[in-house]
């Protein structure tokens, strides 16, 4: 008996949040454009995870004023801006939050987004008895809309190629919603769209 083991596909560049520093990793332009194609923002915007304005400069094509800000400066946005602990309030919040303050950007979201709010998370996101209890069993997401196709996240100046390994979606948080959650898939051709 011959035992022949094939290897799984490995990811080309992993995403490892730096605990005690900048977790960046710009957002493809595809990716925003995935959601305010399917999802409708009616009001002004906060980016409080800008970078280098990735997601902010799609943002503006769709709604009627975005405010961008980063804890960390990255040469766009007001700089110095802990959304963890952000009180300001905007009609509808946009993020690609930090690896490693995800929770932390959907408690906030609840409190600083007046009518909505969408984080591009894992796909995982959706697992864990601890997110259970602090967050879907209190409010979840009125909408996940999944991705088919991969989103490959590269830090900035890094050589693209190969393709990502990790299920994203974007979770959508309606403050009007009541009840259950309701999955979508995103329809295919963004990434060579807007690629």
């Amino acid at each position: 008996m011959n035992n022949h083991f094939v290897a799984a596909p490995q990811p080309t560049l992993k995403r490892v949040a730096d605990i005690d520093g900048p977790d960046f990793y710009p957002t493809p332009a595809w990716a925003t454009y995935a959601l305010i194609e399917n999802e409708e923002f009616i009001g002004d915007t906060w980016e409080p995870a800008c970078g280098d304005g990735a997601m902010s400069n799609v943002l503006s094509e769709s709604s009627s004023k975005v405010r961008s800000s980063d804890l960390y400066d990255r040469g766009f946005g007001e700089i110095g801006i802990d959304f963890r602990e952000a009180t300001d309030r905007h009609t509808n919040v946009i993020t690609n939050p930090p690896f490693n303050a995800a929770e932390d950007f959907v408690h906030s979201g609840l409190r600083c987004a007046k009518k909505k709010f969408a984080l591009l998370l894992r796909l995982a996101f959706l697992e864990g008895a601890g997110r259970q209890k602090s967050i879907f069993n209190e409010k979840p997401p009125s909408k996940v809309w999944i991705f088919s196709e991969r989103i490959t996240f590269y830090p900035k100046g890094a050589v693209r190629k190969g393709s990502g390994t990790t299920a994203y979606a974007w979770f959508v948080w309606d403050q009007d919603h009541i009840g259950g959650t309701e999955l979508n898939w995103l329809p295919l051709g963004y990434k060579a769209r807007y690629s």
